[in-house]
């Protein structure tokens, strides 16, 4: 298999692993499990799995931790680990699974607005490039809003038969008057999960263990987790697992999605990219959409439809108008360069014919 193929698998396989975390965790979430008893245990899956991997991977060269690099990873896992997935929790819990996989859509957008508004990025709108980028904003919030406000007739997808005794829950889930507060808490969740990743890049440049870095932010979460979950969950029972969907739902989402979708987003990135990376991101939605239908018989309203769409497209607008601004800056830096390389020339040119034995080699010419 050449090295193309082998990027689009990873990129479908990573794809299908946040199919799969969506699905077990809304689940999990509707069997009864708590959302924060949830993210403890799941974070605790992926330190205890990522611990003696990045120690053998990364002993010998990681650089040491001082202080202010340990308090950057803690404020780092606070904002865009523990209080991302606490509130993903809560959401999942009053929408759906196809909804959570159709608000990851605005993820780069929603990273955009706060490089933006940090300086680390730009939206100059007299270019096509910056209204590519606005209007992707503009989609992202219509397909938002749309999905919150907006429900229309239903659509019940390919079977009229479930495999799995859950359908009555998505159905009154998605009806609820919650709705519209786990629509907002998705995309809280994901503007936290943005400034994660807009804030890790600063981190990264002090302390670039990366696979450190990470088991780190999982050991600290672990830890914030825990004051969150044993504040707001009491009950004894609530944190046994068992041998059933809780237990292989933590299982899943801290060591696959965590451990090996890490290991494969870095490899994709590497090879071909971020903006390619973040291209696949509806693969997640519709992977989602065809499972939840016939693994649970979901319905979707035309709202949640007409949302994802927009939230798709204002994802490929803002995609179009980075790609498109790196195109030119690139462009713009050869142009610089080829002319600085010929003044450079001419230079050299006029040096040797102003020396004196290029004055007489020009006396004695022919001409």
């Amino acid at each position: 298999m050449d090295g193309r193929r082998k990027t689009y698998v990873a990129v479908v396989v990573i794809q299908a692993i946040y199919t799969g975390m969506f699905l077990l965790s809304k689940v999990a979430f509707d069997v009864g499990m708590n959302p924060f008893v949830f993210v403890f245990y799941r974070q605790a899956a992926a330190a205890v799995f990522l611990a003696p991997i990045a120690m053998f991977l990364e002993r010998k060269t990681a650089p040491p931790i001082s202080f202010l690099i340990c308090f950057k990873i803690f404020m780092l896992s606070l904002c865009g680990v523990t209080l991302s997935l606490n509130i993903y929790g809560v959401a999942l819990k009053y929408t759906s699974a196809t909804l959570a996989a159709a608000t990851t859509n605005s993820l780069p957008v929603t990273t955009f607005i706060l490089a933006v508004l940090l300086r680390m990025e730009t939206a100059k709108i007299r270019t096509g490039a910056g209204i590519a980028k606005v209007m992707g904003i503009v989609f992202c919030a219509g397909g938002a809003l749309t999905i919150a406000f907006f429900k229309g007739p239903t659509v019940k997808l390919l079977m009229h038969h479930h495999l799995f005794s859950y359908h009555g829950q998505v159905q009154n889930t998605a009806a609820s008057s919650h709705w519209i507060k786990g629509v907002f808490l998705l995309l809280l969740a994901n503007a936290l999960w943005a400034t994660w990743l807009v804030m890790q890049n600063r981190v990264l440049k002090s302390y670039p263990s990366k696979l450190l870095c990470t088991t780190l932010q999982c050991f600290m979460s672990t830890i914030q987790s825990f004051v969150f979950a044993i504040a707001l969950e009491r009950d004894p029972s609530e944190w046994r697992l068992g041998w059933n969907v809780r237990l292989l739902s933590v299982a899943y989402c801290g060591i696959v999605v965590t451990g090996v979708t890490f290991y494969l987003q870095a490899w994709v990135v590497e090879k071909k990219g971020p903006v390619y990376m973040a291209m696949t991101t509806p693969l997640a939605l519709i992977f989602t959409i065809s499972s939840a239908a016939v693994l649970f018989g979901e319905i979707l309203s035309l709202g949640s439809i007409l949302g994802g769409i927009l939230l798709v497209g204002g994802l490929y607008s803002v995609l179009w108008g980075k790609s498109k601004e790196q195109k030119t800056a690139a462009s713009n830096t050869g142009d610089i360069e080829k002319a600085e390389y010929e003044l450079k020339e001419e230079s050299i040119v006029e040096k040797q014919s102003s020396t004196p034995n290029a004055r007489i080699q020009h006396a004695c010419s022919p001409a």
